[in-house]
């Protein structure tokens, strides 16, 4: 699937247009899910989103496709993520997104005094 021309046909849609959105395409089954991300102001792929991880895993729930009291496994192109999380009759609460911090970018910029 090519995200970027799936995604723009969505986050440019005149519904979404003047906020924008991020959009993820989700593929799912038992306690797994595999996330790719268009993400607006980036205007491309990006390597995860993990707001879009902890919706769709909660969206699994949803439809039955998780296990109880498991982590939810998150594929994504930057590495696998753990959603966690309990459903009540009110909701869910003590959602929880786990993985790795990596450090993938350093810079400088230099501000002129005004």
């Amino acid at each position: 699937m090519n995200v970027v021309n799936e995604g723009r046909k969505v986050r440019y849609n005149e519904r979404f247009k003047e906020n924008g959105i991020n959009v993820n395409f989700v593929t799912g089954s038992k306690g797994k899910l595999t996330i790719r991300t268009y993400e607006r102001g980036v205007e491309d792929e990006t390597w995860s989103c993990g707001t879009g991880s902890v919706a769709a895993a909660i969206a699994l729930d949803l439809e039955g496709k998780t296990l109880p009291n498991c982590d939810v496994e998150v594929v994504a192109n930057g590495g696998v993520l753990y959603v966690s999380f309990k459903r009540t009759e009110e909701g869910f609460t003590d959602i929880w997104l786990k993985g790795p911090a990596t450090k993938v970018y350093e810079g400088m910029i230099e501000i002129p005094k005004i």
